[in-house]
């Protein structure tokens, strides 16, 4: 199959699987903002009240809701043709990450999609090579990557590093948790840097790749400079956010490792990320020069991303509502529950 990547810029219908998930989310709404036609592909069923509202929330903006799973070929093929899919976006999780392999095929069958961007929405997984278990999940976005490319379905790989929050190495999504209140940990030494990006500009960014000639067949970079930082530098913003100083417990990279070797899934996923990020510098360690890759910020140059700093103010935020939440309850007959922190085990 041949389909051309000179696709022009407009208003192509979009079909994104994983619209309810953490990243979803922030595709799902900036393609909306775009004004495009959005489908979303859900399950028969939502597994969680969470899901069935944030659907629902979706359908009150406009969006179509399909039902069905991307590992039904057929049904895949139908839905591609029969709502004219113009680009297919993927935001599965980790258990799902082939089942995207079925849809390929799909797509390869139909013939008319102009662009494919899977699931990736993190590290270049052709350059970063984590410990196991994070390593049986970069193998199977290889796996996806060289189907994509071995079908012809013009695509656009997203390697937008890591989501701007505080860097949990034993939490599913660290941007769910709020930083530290009482202490720190310190990956190794602290010292080594990575890319920080909001989510609202993963889903902005990712958008104004979909039609674009030059993010055709590309690994598509965010590397934020403003968002450049190490833990010691995180750890420092965050301390005069909240205008103390805490303690700081180092994790060393055996301690890592150990966890990572206990397999214990997310958590031990997520240690191999750490490992892979803080102190092998997997997000750092390579340049992205060659025909292959190109740098968000080079595309869109006018384009500005949220800071640290901000988005850690809606941190303290968050800290500072539930103080006024907590004191609002207060009443001459209750104990006031202190403020919960998340911990780090």
């Amino acid at each position: 199959m041949t389909v051309s990547p000179s696709v022009p810029a407009g208003k192509g219908r979009v079909l994104i699987v994983g619209a309810t998930g953490f990243i979803g989310q922030f595709i799902t709404q900036a393609c909306i903002d775009t004004g495009r036609p959005t489908y979303v592909l859900v399950r028969s069923t939502p597994r969680c009240l969470s899901k069935a509202k944030a659907i629902k929330a979706l359908e009150d903006k406009g969006v179509t809701i399909l039902h069905g799973v991307i590992s039904d070929q057929e049904l895949m093929e139908k839905i591609l043709k029969e709502h004219e899919i113009d680009i297919v976006i993927s935001a599965v999780g980790g258990a799902t990450i082939l089942d995207q392999l079925t849809l390929v095929h799909a797509m390869k069958a139909v013939g008319t999609i102009k662009r494919f961007l899977p699931s990736e929405f993190g590290h270049d997984v052709d350059r970063a090579d984590p410990v196991e278990p994070g390593l049986t999940m970069y193998q199977e976005k290889r796996q996806v990557r060289r189907l994509i490319e071995e079908s012809g379905v013009p695509y656009t790989y997203i390697c937008c590093n890591s989501i701007a929050s505080w860097p949990y190495y034993n939490n599913t999504h660290p941007s769910e948790v709020l930083p530290p209140l009482d202490q720190f940990q310190i990956y190794g030494d602290g010292s080594v840097k990575a890319y920080f990006v909001a989510g609202t500009d993963i889903g902005k960014l990712t958008m104004k790749t979909v039609d674009d000639i030059r993010a055709v067949n590309k690994n598509v970079h965010f590397r934020p400079s403003c968002n450049y930082l190490n833990i010691n530098e995180l750890a420092s913003l965050w301390e005069k956010k909240i205008g103390r100083t805490l303690p700081k417990v180092t994790v060393s990279e055996d301690d890592l490792l150990a966890a990572a070797a206990e397999n214990i899934i997310p958590q031990s996923i997520v240690a191999a990320f750490t490992h892979d990020i803080f102190i092998k510098g997997c997000q750092v360690n390579f340049s992205i020069d060659g025909p292959y890759n190109v740098d968000v910020g080079t595309l869109y140059p006018d384009e500005t991303f949220r800071t640290m700093d901000e988005c850690f103010h809606d941190f303290f935020m968050k800290i500072e509502n539930k103080h006024v939440a907590a004191e609002e309850e207060i009443t001459p007959n209750h104990v006031v529950e202190p403020l919960p922190i998340p911990m780090c085990a």
